[in-house]
C-alpha cells in the first residue's frame, strides 16, 4: 500500500481531544476541553425542540438559513458597530472550526505565508498546512503575553498573506488591546495581507478589559474575515453553529469553500439559535459576571493549592506554572494530575510550535464549570502541596 499524505505527518492529533480521553478514562474532573457541564438557557432547548417538530429537518440554503443570518447581522451589527447584511456579509458554517478553515483556504494558496501568534490555539496549524499554506510564528512574551513590534513587522515584511488573530485568546486568556489591534491593522494595510480573526470568546471579557473588533477599525472591514461561533457565548459547544462575516467578495468565497466543505450547518439548530441571537442585550453582561465570578473561585482554589498562573483577561482558561513539582515534561505531569489528583489539563507546550523553543512548565485549565465542580477540582488540586 502507497503511503497515506505526507501533509499528515506535519501535525498530531488533538492534545486537547486526547486528554479528554485520559480524563474519561480515570474518571477526571475534565478541565482540559473548554465544554460547560451546565445546560444552555431552557428557551433555547425548547426552541431546539420546536424547530424538530416544526418541519427544518432538511438541507437549508447552504450559507445559513434567512432567519439565522438575519438574526446574526441584528446582533452583530450592534456589537461591532457597523451595519452588517445578511445576504452580503454572512455565512453559516459548522462552529468556528469550519468558519477558520472555509476563511484560510478562500485568501491561501499553496506556499503562502500565515501569520500566528504563538503559543496558539491548536487547531491553526494544521488548518494552514490542510490548505498548503505555511505558518510564520510570531512570539507572545510572558507574563503577559505581549508581541514584539519588530517581530511581527519583521514577519509580515516575509509578504504573508493573512494572520490569525485570537481575540480573546486561547490558551492565554490575553485580550488585545485597542493599541495592538491598531498596530496589526496598520501592518495589514501597509503589507496588503488579510485578517482572519477567531472571536468565540468575544462576550467573556473581564474588566477592566474590553473586546475591540479588528473588523471595525477603519479600513480593516474589507480585509478582514471574522469568524464565531455560538458555542461558547450559549453553551451549546455540541451544536456546531458558526458563521463568518465578510465583505460581499470574501463571503463569495468562502461560500464556494463551505458549500463543498459541509453543504450547511445544521438546519433546525440555526433555526432554534434565532432564539438566542434575540436575547436582550444584559444577557450578555449577564454571562461575563458569572464566568468572572467562576474565574475568582477558580483562582482562589488554585491560591489555596500553592499554584502559580496567569491572571486571563478574557476567555475561561488559565495558564499555570508546574516548575515547583519537578517533572521532566508538562505532559508527564498532565497524566498524573489525570491518574493520581483527578483533575484533567492540557500541557502548554501543545500550544507551540516545534520550531520554537518550547516551555515545558506550563499547563492549561479552565473554569467552564458549575461552582461546584470548581469547589471540588481545587480540593483534588491542593493534594499537590503534598509534591
Amino acid at each position: 500500500m502507497k503511503e497515506t499524505a505526507k501533509r499528515l505527518h506535519l501535525f498530531t492529533e488533538s492534545v486537547i481531544r486526547e486528554m479528554t480521553r485520559i480524563a474519561d478514562q480515570y474518571g477526571a474532573i475534565n478541565l482540559s476541553q473548554g465544554f460547560p457541564d451546565f445546560d444552555p438557557p431552557k428557551e433555547l432547548v425548547e426552541a431546539a425542540v420546536n424547530a424538530l417538530r416544526s418541519g427544518y429537518n432538511q438541507y437549508g440554503l447552504t450559507w445559513g438559513t434567512k432567519n439565522f443570518r438575519t438574526a446574526l447581522a441584528e446582533k452583530q451589527s450592534y456589537f461591532m458597530g457597523m451595519p452588517l447584511e445578511p445576504d452580503l456579509h454572512i455565512t453559516a458554517t459548522c462552529g468556528s472550526t469550519e468558519a477558520i478553515m472555509a476563511a484560510l483556504m478562500t485568501v491561501c494558496d499553496p506556499d503562502d505565508q500565515v501569520i500566528i501568534f504563538s503559543p496558539v490555539y491548536e487547531n491553526y496549524i494544521p488548518d494552514t498546512i490542510l490548505t498548503g499554506a505555511k505558518p510564520i510564528y510570531v512570539p507572545l512574551h510572558p507574563p503577559d503575553f505581549q508581541f514584539d513590534p519588530e517581530e511581527l513587522r519583521d514577519a509580515f515584511d516575509t509578504g504573508a498573506k493573512a494572520l490569525i488573530l485570537c481575540n480573546p485568546s486561547n490558551p492565554t486568556g490575553k485580550v488585545f488591546t485597542r493599541q495592538e489591534l491598531e498596530f496589526i491593522a496598520a501592518l495589514a494595510k501597509e503589507y496588503d495581507t488579510f485578517i482572519i480573526t477567531d472571536e468565540v470568546y468575544e462576550h467573556i471579557i473581564y474588566p477592566p478589559y474590553q473586546h475591540t473588533y479588528i473588523a471595525s477599525l477603519p479600513e480593516m472591514f474589507e480585509r478582514t474575515i471574522s469568524c464565531g461561533s455560538l458555542s461558547k457565548t450559549y453553551a451549546i459547544t455540541g451544536w456546531r453553529v458558526g458563521y463568518t462575516i465578510a465583505p460581499e467578495i470574501l463571503t463569495q468565497g468562502i461560500r464556494k469553500v463551505h458549500d463543498f466543505l459541509t453543504i450547511g450547518a445544521p438546519t433546525p439548530l440555526q433555526e432554534a439559535s434565532v432564539t438566542a441571537l434575540k436575547f436582550p442585550k444584559d444577557y450578555y453582561t449577564t454571562l461575563s459576571n458569572e464566568y468572572a465570578q467562576r474565574k475568582e473561585i477558580f483562582l482562589r482554589a488554585l491560591d489555596e493549592a500553592g499554584l502559580k498562573y496567569v491572571i486571563p483577561h478574557g476567555a475561561y482558561y488559565v495558564m499555570v506554572d508546574i516548575s515547583p513539582f519537578g517533572f521532566e515534561d508538562d505532559t508527564a505531569f498532565c497524566h498524573y494530575l489525570a491518574k493520581e489528583i483527578g483533575v484533567a489539563a492540557v500541557p502548554g507546550s501543545s500550544f507551540y510550535p516545534p520550531t520554537q523553543d518550547v516551555p515545558k512548565n506550563m499547563i492549561r485549565l479552565h473554569f467552564a464549570k458549575e461552582k461546584n465542580t470548581l469547589l471540588t477540582a481545587g480540593k483534588r488540586l491542593q493534594q499537590l502541596k503534598n509534591l
